[in-house]
């Protein structure tokens, strides 16, 4: 598993997600790789090709995917310690004096 998809509050990412980070349009094909452990390269070359072969029920399945799957939370890949840190101030306190 990536590290991109480990939360350090829950743990592993469970599901299926659009990456919107490591994707190019709408993070579809990322998703997919990230999700059956594929490299996006690969998935993205079976997409053009699909696109090539049958256009409108491909650009339909990838629409349709964009609409229903969820895209991806972002996940904190630095250290505990500064993660813990950042965690104990909320939003609204900085603006406060």
């Amino acid at each position: 598993m990536s590290r991109g998809t480990w939360d350090t509050d829950c743990g592993p990412l469970r599901g299926f997600y659009r990456d919107r980070e490591n994707g190019l349009v709408f993070g579809v094909c990322a998703g997919i790789a990230d999700r059956f452990n594929f490299r996006v390269g690969t998935v993205r070359v079976i997409a053009i090709i699909s696109l090539l072969l049958f256009f409108w029920l491909t650009v339909a399945a990838y629409l349709g995917a964009t609409l229903l799957i969820r895209q991806k939370p972002l996940v904190y890949s630095g250290r505990r310690t500064e993660n813990e840190f950042w965690r104990r101030y909320d939003r609204d306190s900085w603006g406060r004096s």
